[in-house]
């Protein structure tokens, strides 16, 4: 989840931004109004499937001038060069070694003239949150799950087996998505250690779903599952320069899947365009009856999103922009007016609005409602686990008796707060639940029609943090992932441009079920910004 917005429950926020700044990485130098309000090349990347999308893999497979074992294979090797070795971005916590039998297997139907549909024989990546029921592990990067081997998969894991994707492994994350500390550093976790970001790898990739953004951005695999309770696919989309869709709360189960939050969490796809997180969305959603949610979204997901990919998408369309976006650091205020052109050029009409401020008092309910709901989740996931923790209270007493590995840099703070917390029908939580989740969409939706608005915009969030251990996570100015969230409603981000470097993205989001809506949005600025970026493996900013 994306901790910046519950920091001054810690004793971080005494501290000033330039005090933590200074303590761990290279800073710019003079200027940092100038952003780059253009895409440039970055250094010739040799690897032959890089920035390779869905359609471009499945055309060469369909001409047979790779397999689906092929495929595989290059990414695999690709892990190894630059996850394992080189740069080490340790993004990938642990690889399938069933990947290659699947990709056969996906290779003798296709040469029978099977094919499953546009993920047939494509390499994807999930984060370790999410069980499946094989030879890889699923602990949420903590060591007190390292023996947590799932009985069987996650609804979504099923149906991408189903479609035919190849899973070649898991990634790294912050440790219980980040939902450990108040003093915690995102991208570290105790089993996979800290995931770095691929622009500048002394930065921080954001999280929770740090290594499926680090992974992607990176061509270590096309596209990547991500989940988020509170920014943890947007913030690292937008730090690693991807597109990243969190899911109206029920279009994808969250069965199968380690909680915080049952209403807020959500799975959803990472990719590097908006058609394949389209595809991606498509075909992993469906109703589970092991996740009620996803019963009110019977008859309202889409077969295929890609039927939304419109060019001239943003043509008679009002936008809202945040208010408050258009003050704060310079750079980021560039690149949002930036935006704002390209959109207008394109057709929409673009007017302020104050949601942030609606929202003020409402969000100091949902630091509760997760504590509540976390504690609730996770011992109903662990009665049912193959580890040797069954309750939340087993996960801090583990913790403590191996403090030095478990927690060698910051401790378990929030686990504490939650255990310390009652039931689901206690009177505080009641109350915080019905104020953050129906509070928060009140307040979107009359903003919505009160200015006759498609969709709400803003910069997702800041440029990548210095990676940190000592202190923590820290303030990267503005966010604008929690009014989504709290409502558990669709949130797009898409590449906005770079900062010194480092990609910050630009977020749609709308009332419930209208993915269809933010992704027509969010294809038309992207075909007509064109601001997606590989990565350079910068040592640090001045490098």
């Amino acid at each position: 989840m994306h901790r910046r917005n519950f920091l001054k429950t810690g004793s971080l926020a005494g501290l000033t931004l330039s005090t933590l700044v200074t303590a761990s990485c290279s800073q710019p130098a003079a200027d940092d109004k100038k952003p780059d309000t253009t895409a440039t090349d970055s250094k010739d990347d040799l690897f032959e499937l890089s920035e390779a999308t869905i359609t471009d893999l499945q055309e060469k497979m369909r001409a047979k001038q790779y397999t689906s074992r092929l495929l595989t294979e290059l990414y695999l090797k690709r892990i190894d060069e630059i996850d394992k070795n080189g740069p080490k971005l340790n993004s990938v916590i642990e690889l399938n070694k069933d990947a290659l039998n699947m990709a056969d297997a996906m290779d003798k139907e296709r040469e029978k003239g099977k094919v499953r549909g546009p993920l047939h024989g494509i390499p994807v990546l999930i984060k370790d949150n999410i069980n499946t029921g094989d030879n890889m592990h699923t602990t949420a990067g903590s060591l007190a799950l390292s023996d947590n081997f799932a009985k069987q998969d996650a609804f979504i894991v099923h149906k991408l087996r189903e479609a035919g994707a190849v899973l070649l492994g898991k990634t790294n994350l912050s440790e219980w998505a980040n939902f450990r500390s108040t003093h915690s550093t995102s991208a570290w976790s105790s089993r996979g250690g800290q995931t770095k970001c691929p622009y500048i790898l002394d930065r921080n990739p954001s999280g929770s779903s740090a290594g499926s953004g680090t992974a992607v951005a990176a061509n270590l695999c096309t596209i990547a599952i991500g989940t988020e309770t509170d920014g943890s696919i947007v913030s690292p989309s937008s730090v690693n320069g991807l597109v990243g869709i969190k899911p109206t709360v029920g279009l994808w189960s969250r069965s199968g899947i380690i909680p915080i939050s049952k209403t807020q969490d959500t799975a959803g796809p990472m990719a590097r365009t908006v058609k394949d997180a389209a595809i991606f969305l498509s075909a992993l959603a469906g109703v589970d009856p092991q996740d009620s949610f996803t019963l009110a979204g019977k008859g309202k997901a889409e077969a295929d999103y890609t039927k939304f990919l419109d060019a001239d998408g943003l043509k008679g369309k009002r936008l809202g922009v945040e208010k408050s976006a258009m003050e704060g650091n310079p750079g980021m205020v560039a690149l949002l007016k930036d935006a704002i052109k390209t959109l207008e050029s394109k057709g929409a009409t673009v007017i302020e609005v104050e949601l942030n401020k609606e929202l003020k008092d409402i969000g100091k309910s949902e630091f509760p409602v997760l504590l509540y709901e976390f504690k609730d989740g996770l011992n109903q996931y662990l009665s049912n686990a193959n580890s040797k923790v069954k309750t939340l209270a087993d996960v801090i007493a583990y913790n403590k008796q191996n403090e030095a590995k478990a927690m060698p840099f910051f401790k378990q703070e929030t686990l504490e707060l939650a255990q310390a917390k009652g039931d689901l029908n206690t009177e505080e939580y009641l109350k915080a639940v019905k104020q953050t989740n129906a509070g928060t969409r009140k307040a979107i939706d009359k903003i919505l029609t009160d200015n006759k608005l498609d969709a709400i915009i803003g910069p997702t969030n800041g440029p990548a943090v210095c990676i940190d251990l000592i202190n923590g996570d820290y303030d990267n100015g503005f966010g604008f992932s929690s009014p989504a969230a709290m409502a558990g409603y669709p949130h797009i981000t898409v590449p906005m441009g770079l900062l010194h470097g480092l990609p910050i993205g630009l977020s749609f989001f709308s009332t419930a079920w209208k993915e269809g809506d933010i992704i027509k949005l969010g294809y038309a600025y992207e075909q007509a910004s064109k601001k997606r970026v590989k990565p350079l493996f910068k040592v640090d900013l001045l490098g």
